[in-house]
């Protein structure tokens, strides 16, 4: 959803919401930032439940108020640590994300400035701007798509304070308080899908890492129920532990008997996590796809997103393509295969629509289609990469222009790809995972380990972190999303999502699949304000890891005591100001015009 407030005195905002999420952007004339010491925040639940506004938490402080944040205690609790809000210590920033909010709920938002000196802040009624915006339903009958984000591994943070730095005692249990906490309905989602799935019907699954018992165990009581379950598995019975077999086994799930189960073993990764569902078990009514691997780390700790797809048309795809699959097909004939089903999309793919791609390909020359699309763009671009940007992509990203573009990424890149991407420095940035209170180990230009920073202080006021993977065990520890947002802002983006990283090797050798959807504002939403929780996130810990190690910590830690904290928004041609205009400005074209013209 998509509301612009009422201007107030020099001051603009406007609003975007997901399931979860509520992203403010903010803007204000030239005069107005004399003395503007920041925003403050006031939600109020609007309905049943609501109970009455209440002032928005600070993520920081003014060192001559709080000298030492973490150490404050609640003056009305010793027990407790102090809570800081944004009306005595306002957020810094044009751009502001609420990540706490609950899907399908409406709320009502004040945005004050405030002005006067730290201890002692002041506003006036006629600069604040009020606005009422709903959150998205993570799913509805009727309703096409349904989208689910976990918390991901950048909770870690919260769940410290919340559940305390131990690992999740019961990852099996999908009623654990914990699990539920860290699965924010991704897995409750899935599950559901599932279970929702009456005697008679079907479903199809594919899958790569197939280890998590509830989602194993739910579908052995699907099949008892009378659904007809069969099943398409990564073989690792050559792997040490035998992970799926074993997984499979203990769930009470054949192994392999070409009725129920059938193992894929001639490709280099079956990389897919689909599950198509049949009516009457003939004919295909939706599919469940996304990144999100059958496994608690999928679920639970690296950032994934479960896509949920109500239309006969795709799951008809979906479906062909799992019996393409189901026969263990070599490469050559799964590249047919495949190629048959999606061939290379056009330019523009239709209005309001939603076409296919799966893999593998007998070509790469999807990712020049990806690259015209990025460099087609007339406002932005948003992009996760898990495994960093591969070269045919550089380019399209890195190209000079007005065009702002976000790139989140699971490690930082090499020194040449990062040297290239930001050529256009101004209107590029860069994110990537990390915990705080680390820097990379860089060695012939590439990140090879984490490394602690000595005396960081922002131990002050973060608590030590590392959720339930401290060895960083497995290829994706932080960010294991793989979509790319044409436009996002616009009347008619573009959602690229799916299961293939952007990559030859994910296109020419795995089995994968994405979609494509066009002209669909509210899935563009809650993409968008997703990336900009995890992206955001971590720009703040990666600056913040830079300046400690630097022995900065307090421009991590705490706000300007003065208005100069405005001047990076409004320096012309600077990356804060590109992307602060990046929601204001006015579009002079669109991305499905200037790809038209290819």
């Amino acid at each position: 959803m998509r509301v612009t407030a009422v201007p107030a005195r020099g001051f603009e905002a406007k609003s975007y919401s997901g399931t979860h999420t509520v992203l403010v952007a903010l803007n204000c004339s030239e005069e107005r930032r004399k003395g503007l010491m920041g925003f403050a925040f006031e939600r109020e639940m609007i309905g049943p439940g609501g109970k009455g506004p209440k002032w928005l938490r600070s993520q920081k402080v003014f060192k001559s108020v709080v000298p030492d944040p973490k150490s404050a205690v609640d003056p009305n609790d010793p027990r407790k640590s102090q809570a800081f809000y944004t009306k005595d210590f306002p957020i810094q920033s044009f751009l502001w994300g609420d990540y706490t909010a609950a899907p399908g709920t409406a709320y009502r938002f004040r945005i004050v400035p405030m002005y006067g000196k730290p201890g002692a802040l002041t506003s006036d009624p006629q600069d604040e701007l009020k606005l009422e915006i709903a959150t998205e339903k993570e799913w509805e009958q009727g309703a096409t798509h349904g989208v689910w984000f976990n918390r991901g591994a950048i909770a870690s943070q919260k769940f410290a304070e919340e559940f305390g730095n131990a690992p999740p005692k019961n990852l099996d249990d999908p009623a654990d308080p914990e699990v539920i906490w860290l699965s924010r309905g991704l897995l409750e989602a899935c599950l559901n899908y599932i279970k929702e799935t009456p005697a008679g019907d079907a479903l199809r699954v594919a899958a790569y890492e197939f280890t998590y018992a509830p989602i194993l165990g739910e579908l052995k009581r699907a099949i008892d129920r009378g659904v007809d379950v069969q099943i398409v598995y990564h073989d690792t019975s050559d792997e040490p532990g035998r992970p799926n077999e074993t997984a499979m086994q203990a769930a009470g799930l054949p192994i392999n008997d070409q009725k129920t189960t059938f193992h894929r073993s001639q490709t280099k990764i079956p990389h897919n996590k689909f599950i198509v569902r049949l009516t009457g078990g003939r004919d295909p009514v939706e599919v469940w796809t996304g990144s999100t691997n059958f496994t608690s780390s999928g679920f639970l700790g690296q950032t994934n997103v479960g896509h949920r797809v109500a239309d006969p048309a795709t799951a008809k795809q979906y479906f062909q393509y799992w019996g393409l699959v189901k026969t263990d097909p070599e490469l050559v004939a799964a590249r047919t295969g495949a190629m048959g089903l999606t061939p290379n999309p056009a330019e523009v793919i239709s209005e309001r629509s939603i076409a296919w791609l799966f893999s593998p390909r007998d070509t790469a020359q999807l990712l020049g289609w990806y690259g015209r699309r990025m460099l087609d763009c007339a406002n932005s671009v948003w992009f996760t990469a898990a495994f960093g940007v591969t070269a045919e992509l550089l380019e399209p990203i890195a190209k000079r222009r007005d065009q702002m573009r976000f790139v989140l990424m699971e490690k930082p890149a090499t020194t040449a790809v990062k040297t290239k991407l930001t050529e256009d420095l101004t209107h590029v940035i860069l994110s990537y995972g990390v915990p705080l209170g680390e820097l990379y180990t860089m060695k012939d230009g590439k990140p090879i380990a984490r490394k602690p920073i000595r005396e960081f202080a922002l131990d002050k006021w973060f608590f030590k972190e590392e959720l339930y993977r401290p060895k960083n065990d497995g290829f994706v520890f932080f960010v294991h999303t793989k979509f790319l947002l044409i436009d996002p802002l616009s009347d008619d983006p573009l959602v690229c999502s799916g299961s293939a990283n952007f990559s030859p090797g994910s296109l020419l050798q795995n089995d994968e699949n994405m979609l494509l959807i066009r002209g669909d504002t509210r899935v563009a939403d809650i993409y968008m304000t997703e990336f900009d929780r995890v992206f955001r996130h971590f720009y703040f810990r990666d600056i913040a890891n830079e300046l400690a190690a630097k022995g900065d910590d307090a421009a991590a830690i705490f706000l300007d005591e003065s208005d100069a904290w405005t001047g990076s928004y409004f320096q012309p041609d600077s990356v804060k100001a590109n992307r602060r205009l990046m929601f204001f400005r006015p579009a002079t074209t669109t991305w499905f015009d200037n790809a038209g013209k290819r």
